[in-house]
């Protein structure tokens, strides 16, 4: 308790106790208590039900000198109450009937607001809902039919309860939430129509919109990057993976580490998941830090790669006739032939044609569906047309429409179209079909057998230069066997 400055210094100068008054004194029982000789007895509780006050009032109740003052509000079915309403005796605690000749006054003490001042107090916060609860039932009652009727009719909306004891009340609120936009995002205010993006944090009920960057600093909250790794069994050729991961993905970096061991090759998917092949391994590593959208390349690459070691013909019909570069055969044996001239001198995309088991439907109302599906993450409302041609997206008052084939976006809000956009392209590169980057297998030439003996010279071929010719010493042909003559459909 904090006391003024002049009692202190009358306690530092003195050493008396302040709270030591001449004509007050503390008790600490009822024995304490003279019964000759006038004095003013404060005791509680004031309900009068039990306690000090209780046995104060049973030992002077009879005595008509005597006099009691209840000075706060006396809740009814109590002893003080029913004093209050003139009752002749009153009951003892230990059984009986007590007299009850003394006086009895009441004063007010109560720090208790009254109705004129709960309106007061109702105006001046303006609160759309009061639940009354302290109080007798009817007085109650009659404070809320009060404010009702004060407020009908008036601009000014007031829901008033009044529950009963253990009477459940619901209150609904309105679902709008505000977040506060700390860090990096702060440093430029947003104008109409800009959207603002991070990481939404909630605590204690209230929000918090932050960058990664800033989120330990301003939540307290360590940002925590899970890297996932993935071992996939592959026998084959380092080759044919990279064929096939580029029919699927497009042109894709390549990292090449060379040890006591072997060759390690690493191709870089979506600039997120890294698959390394090594020459010394028979599996497959497939490493990338978990998000959406990576987690969604790395089941791709899983699935390519285990389609190439569980489909032959994967194997077989990457098996060009007369290329310059290796296969893989069934046999596990790397069969490799000389470039020759005309036809055979191309690239792996010019001899290669889709495998069975890596194609997948071109049917664009599945394409829509699942891309649909990506995109329910980011709108809450998403249509796809029932023929399967186009998607529409709806943000508020905004739409646009995706094209379910050439995936174009039509939209008349540059907003919608920047957050749509980026989604759809990293989306669409794993749900189209191979076909849309593999070329068909050509029609083959006559194959000629290739016969022992002296290889004929090269004329005129711009891939076989005659200076290069004069140092090779490839003058020896293979006997010819089945990996060495392209196979086409039909005529294997």
């Amino acid at each position: 308790m904090d006391m003024s400055q002049r009692i202190q210094r009358q306690l530092s100068r003195t050493g008396r106790n302040p709270f030591d008054f001449r004509y007050i004194k503390t008790r600490t029982g009822l024995s304490e208590v003279p019964d000759a000789g006038p004095c003013v007895v404060l005791a509680t509780p004031g309900m009068l039900q039990s306690g000090v006050s209780r046995q104060l009032l049973e030992r002077w109740a009879p005595r008509p000198e005597n006099g009691l003052i209840i000075t706060g509000y006396s809740v009814e079915g109590t002893i003080a109450r029913e004093i209050n309403n003139s009752m002749e005796e009153i009951q003892a605690l230990k059984g009986g009937k007590i007299p009850l000749r003394m006086m009895v006054s009441n004063i007010s003490f109560s720090a208790h607001v009254d109705g004129a001042q709960n309106c007061a107090f109702i105006d001046e916060i303006r609160a759309p809902v009061v639940i009354l609860v302290h109080g007798e039932e009817n007085t109650m009652m009659r404070l809320r039919a009060n404010l009702v009727d004060k407020y009908k009719g008036s601009n000014y909306e007031l829901a008033v309860h009044a529950p009963r004891r253990g009477e459940a009340v619901e209150l609904h609120f309105r679902g709008e939430k505000t977040a506060r936009v700390l860090g990096g995002l702060a440093s430029k205010v947003p104008a109409d129509g800009d959207y603002v993006s991070g990481i939404l944090v909630e605590k204690d009920f209230s929000y918090r919109l932050v960058n990664m960057d800033d989120l330990l600093e301003f939540t307290g909250i360590a940002p925590v990057v899970v890297e996932q790794q993935q071992l996939v069994p592959y026998t084959s050729s380092f080759e044919l993976l990279q064929l096939h991961l580029e029919q699927m993905f497009g042109e894709l970096p390549l990292t090449t580490e060379t040890s006591n061991s072997g060759v390690a090759n690493t191709l870089r998917v979506y600039d997120s998941v890294d698959v390394t092949h090594a020459s010394w391994k028979t599996h497959v590593e497939i490493e990338w830090e978990s998000n959406i959208m990576s987690d969604m390349a790395a089941d791709s690459v899983v699935a390519v790669v285990l389609n190439i070691e569980s489909c032959p013909a994967s194997v077989k019909l990457t098996q060009g006739r007369g290329c310059g570069h290796s296969h893989h055969s069934t046999s596990g044996i790397d069969e490799t032939v000389p470039a020759g001239d005309g036809p055979h001198s191309h690239s792996h995309a010019e001899c290669t044609a889709v495998a069975p088991g890596l194609a997948r439907t071109n049917d664009n109302h599945e394409i829509a569906t699942k891309l649909a599906l990506f995109l329910q993450q980011q709108f809450s409302r998403v249509e796809v047309a029932d023929d399967g041609s186009s998607i529409t997206v709806h943000l508020n008052d905004l739409s646009a429409v995706i094209d379910a084939d050439s995936l174009d976006i039509q939209t008349e809000s540059p907003m919608l179209r920047a957050r749509v956009e980026p989604l759809v392209a990293q989306v669409s590169r794993a749900l189209r079909p191979l076909s849309h980057r593999s070329v068909a297998l050509p029609e083959p030439e006559p194959a000629t057998p290739l016969a022992s003996g002296p290889e004929p010279e090269h004329k005129g071929d711009a891939g076989a230069d005659a200076d290069d010719t004069d140092s090779s010493d490839d003058d020896q042909t293979e006997p010819p066997t089945s990996a060495n003559t392209a196979a086409s459909p039909g005529h294997e």
